[in-house]
């Protein structure tokens, strides 16, 4: 018996209760024919002549259907007699390494053979411009600079820390996306309060002085399914990620309790979100401190294949485990940390050998309950899908004032291997 599982060997994980939230949500049927549709009626094709290169830049999160958006934007400009290639947008990611951003598209589906297009990855960039009032430099990605056209492609929602008018969105691609790490390195130098206006004041420069086609976006619903795109002319950008901000923000279902013992989350990543687990979901942000839900403690199971090694975001945990801490690769992790001038979203949390004692670890840490009336505790699968989630009898009641929250009222214990990790749920 190691020292942790004796000091620990009076705390138990409880028994959870499955949850399925029924609300209703948009959704787009066909994302493919509404992506043609609104790049028809954006007014902006008729600009394409034969020939012409055209810089479709695609970034590194797991956006509902983004390869297929991808493809479908490469077709539509085929068919306008341009020739598509795509290159990464994201800023620092893999490690600010061309390949490793290569291979992060490649795990979205966007590769060469799905898209019919070239992918060219680099992290060179060239100057196109200065801003007013702050003299910023602004970047972008030497593929893009030297095409005929650029077409970014981004998603609007809540940044995990950027508050302001303009979050993640068409303008954030084009700064930070594709300015690679100089870029982004640039937009965070005067940290997160000052973040949306300067990707604003450097957005604007980058359009000023260069072919934007369009921006395109699509939005999604709280099941992470995309329930509308748009194609936006360049100078109408800036207004009208405005006016669609408030209603990304109004799609997320988020954890739907004001207050939790505990947090379980299954796979943090990059991938997943900017922050490895979005803090819009959990409560808690490295940057802008803790909201609703508050949850004394967190624990991260894993981390995603799709992340790389990359951890970022793992600060935001209290406790996880052996399996997590040994898939980190400081090399893919840092950059991000040294460009986003974020040191706390990059802590290394408590590391038990399992997720058995990283649970009991958080368990018996909690100081906001009492053991004897049971811990309000949620376990997710990750921040992006929280439609199916688990959790202890304390939150029942909880659960029942939401009618739109199901349960089947049928406890079950989670099941631990041999080696203390989760295997499953029985019937407890």
């Amino acid at each position: 018996m190691s020292i942790f599982e004796a000091l620990l060997q009076h705390d138990h994980v409880p028994n959870f209760y499955r949850v399925e939230n029924t609300r209703s949500a948009p959704k787009l049927e066909d994302v493919a024919a509404e992506t043609r549709r609104v790049m028809q009626e954006s007014g902006t094709l008729e600009q394409l002549k034969p020939g012409q290169s055209v810089c479709i830049a695609a970034g590194s999160r797991e956006i509902a259907n983004i390869a297929l958006i991808v493809r479908t934007v490469c077709e539509v400009v085929r068919e306008h007699g341009a020739e598509p290639f795509i290159i990464p947008a994201m800023g620092s990611h893999a490690g600010a390494q061309a390949e490793g951003q290569k291979k992060i598209l490649a795990d979205f589906g966007i590769t060469e053979e799905y898209t019919g297009a070239p992918i060219r990855s680099s992290m060179e960039t060239v100057q196109v411009g200065v801003t007013k009032p702050h003299g910023f430099p602004a970047r972008i990605d030497r593929y893009a600079a030297e095409a005929d056209w650029i077409i970014p492609i981004g998603r609007i929602k809540p940044h995990t820390d950027i508050r302001g008018p303009i979050q993640s969105g068409i303008l954030k691609m084009i700064v930070i996306g594709m300015g690679k790490q100089f870029g982004a390195d640039i937009c965070h130098a005067e940290g997160f309060p000052s973040m949306s206006q300067n990707i604003v004041e450097i957005g604007l420069e980058i359009i000023a002085n260069t072919n934007i086609l369009c921006g395109m976006a699509s939005m999604e619903n709280g099941y992470h399914e995309t329930y509308r795109v748009v194609a936006v002319a360049p100078d109408k950008i800036l207004e009208t990620e405005k006016e669609l901000l408030p209603d990304a923000a109004a799609q997320l279902f988020g954890i739907p309790y004001e207050k939790l013992d505990l947090l379980i989350v299954d796979w943090i990543g990059k991938n997943i979100s900017g922050a490895g687990m979005d803090p819009n979901v959990t409560g808690r942000s490295a940057q802008n401190g803790i909201s609703r839900p508050f949850a004394e403690r967190i624990v991260a199971r894993d981390l995603t294949d799709e992340a790389h090694h990359n951890a970022t975001g793992m600060g935001n945990a209290d406790v996880t485990t052996r399996r997590l801490f040994d898939k980190i690769d400081m090399e893919q992790t840092y950059p991000n940390s040294l460009t986003s001038r974020d040191i706390n979203g990059f802590r290394i949390p408590i590391v038990m050998e399992n997720d058995d004692l990283a649970i009991r670890f958080a368990l018996h840490t909690i100081t906001g309950a009492n053991a004897g009336s049971g811990y309000r505790a949620m376990w997710i699968r990750d921040t992006n899908h929280v439609q199916t989630f688990y959790v202890t009898e304390r939150l029942l009641a909880d659960t029942a004032a939401m009618p739109w929250l199901r349960t089947d009222g049928v406890a079950l214990r989670p099941v631990f291997g041999a080696d203390g990790y989760f295997t499953g749920w029985e019937r407890a």
